[in-house]
């Protein structure tokens, strides 16, 4: 690549980066914030408004860039989420807070997406292995420095800066991708698919309320979550006939045609599950049962990120090296089952170095997951589609962490009562749970023996998570062995006759 390809990456990067440090600077602010805006009673829809309006529009994103301007569609996506950034900021009621994070998240679904589709036309794909492992080495940076930035922002400045800092990052990246990437060809003028937008926006509205509120807000079996499973499992339905009449559908069946292409769909989702309920629960057993602080939890939680860091940035080198792709995700799955199947032996009696050392296992397979399924996402597709298939492999990501935490937070919290109940008995049990009471600050308040009926149980809940993700995690594996051995080309599809827009 020359040199002012690289600078323009550069930007797209920083763009991204914006995306995914957002969530992790401001979920340590959220207490100061509720302190000084009140309603706490809504405080997750500050997180769940984001989630939703980023889910949503990602694949619409990815199609506007295809047909009306890449560049240009990127770059208004930021324009949008820094205009939501600067609103939060300012925000003088809670109300008004949800509202701007998902102004913010509009803007936030066509960061990644946008990014790595014009990765996707104007790097050769024997190239794209490199830039991709740069990609994905800052997910760990920002699962590390985020926290800690928001920490220091809210301490010394003011809560508003969680969302202000975004200004000059976003301010860098549109003058870079402005001034370095250029785009090449004619745009293409075609109708937008208004009904398949509005039918899968609606289906992850559906899955997104399910995956928040299930167990948690209302049970499993109540009407309102049965009800968002049955609009769900309908839009999904009316979307898939909707998109093979479409003209210009927003997810092309024609990519689906494309056996890797479609694994690399069930991988994306797979490993995005997997990754995401380890990420979520893990945390739980340090702090309850390590009796670990939040930031030491975190700081727990480094050699999985340092594995994930470590594979992405080999398995890139790697591939770009020798052109061959196929071993990586068979490797990655096989690796993740070893990492989550090794994190079982995790238990009340388990030393806290262990239990860090361990995860770093389940980090290098999802690594290894997570880097083979974006290139052979964009191998796989022609230049035409790369923002559709781009926005789909983030999309089913983005799914497949939600439902991974959601169903196997549900067993979890079933582990957890049940083992509580059987030690402490039925009202005991309720009692100490009321109301989300049972925080790690309160263990060294309660007497020694329900402090140890509290550590079996989530114990106990931790394994029953930790076999749920195993399973997905051979799911993974058992679908890596059919992905197929394809020559990546030394030329960006744009030097290969394909208009890039």
């Amino acid at each position: 690549m020359s040199r002012s390809l690289y600078a323009g990456v550069f930007g797209l990067m920083l763009g991204m980066f914006l995306a995914m440090l957002d969530g992790l600077i401001v979920g340590t602010a959220l207490p100061t914030i509720t302190g000084e805006l009140g309603g706490l009673n809504r405080l997750s829809w500050v997180v769940t408004a984001y989630l939703l309006a980023t889910a949503a529009t990602t694949p619409i994103w990815g199609k506007l860039g295809d047909l009306y301007g890449r560049k240009g569609t990127f770059m208004t996506a930021i324009v949008i989420f820094l205009a939501g950034s600067v609103l939060a900021g300012l925000s003088q009621d809670i109300g008004q807070l949800i509202a701007f994070r998902a102004v913010q998240g509009l803007g936030a679904g066509g960061l990644m997406v946008g990014a790595l589709s014009i990765i996707g036309v104007l790097v050769p794909p024997r190239e794209s292995g490199k830039v991709q492992s740069m990609v994905g080495a800052m997910m760990p940076v920002a699962f590390i420095g985020g926290p800690l930035l928001g920490g220091l922002l809210t301490d010394h400045l003011s809560w508003r800066w969680t969302f202000y800092v975004n200004v000059p990052v976003g301010a860098v990246a549109l003058l870079v991708v402005g001034l370095w990437i250029r785009p090449v060809g004619e745009r293409v003028k075609a109708g937008i698919d208004y009904l398949g937008a509005v039918l899968l926006t609606a289906a992850i509205l559906a899955l997104t309320l399910l995956a928040s509120w299930g167990g948690i807000t209302y049970a499993w079996t109540s009407p309102q979550i049965l009800a968002l499973g049955a609009v769900a499992v309908a839009c999904l339905a009316a979307f898939v006939r909707t998109e093979r009449r479409a003209g210009e559908p927003v997810i092309p069946p024609r990519l689906f045609h494309d056996r890797n292409f479609t694994l690399a769909q069930v991988l994306s989702f797979l490993a995005g599950a997997v990754m995401m309920a380890v990420t979520a629960y893990l945390p739980q057993y340090l702090q309850f049962v390590q009796g670990a602080s939040p930031t030491a939890g975190g700081m727990l939680l480094l050699p999985l990120m340092f594995g994930m860091l470590a594979a992405q940035l080999v398995t890139g080198h790697l591939i770009s090296r020798t052109g061959r792709h196929r071993v990586y995700p068979i490797l990655g799955g096989g690796v993740l089952v070893a990492g989550v199947l090794a994190l079982t032996v995790l238990g009340v009696g388990t030393g806290a170095g262990l239990a860090s050392a361990l995860t770093v296992i389940a980090g290098v397979g999802v690594g290894l997951l997570t880097q083979s399924t974006v290139l052979l996402t964009l191998n796989s597709a022609g230049p035409r589609d790369m923002g559709a298939a781009s926005g789909t492999v983030t999309l089913l990501r983005t799914i497949g962490g939600s439902l991974g935490i959601a169903l196997l937070g549900a067993v979890y919290g079933g582990r957890m009562e049940a083992g509580l109940a059987d030690a402490l008995g039925p009202g005991e049990a309720a009692r100490l749970t009321a109301g989300g009471g049972l925080t790690p600050e309160l263990m060294p308040a309660l007497s020694a023996p329900v402090r140890d009926a509290v550590r079996d149980a989530v114990s106990a809940g931790l394994q029953g998570v930790l076999i749920g993700s195993a399973v997905l995690a051979a799911l993974a594996f058992a679908a890596a062995w059919f992905v197929r051995e394809t020559p990546l080309p030394t030329e960006p599809a744009t030097a290969r006759g394909h208009a890039h827009r």
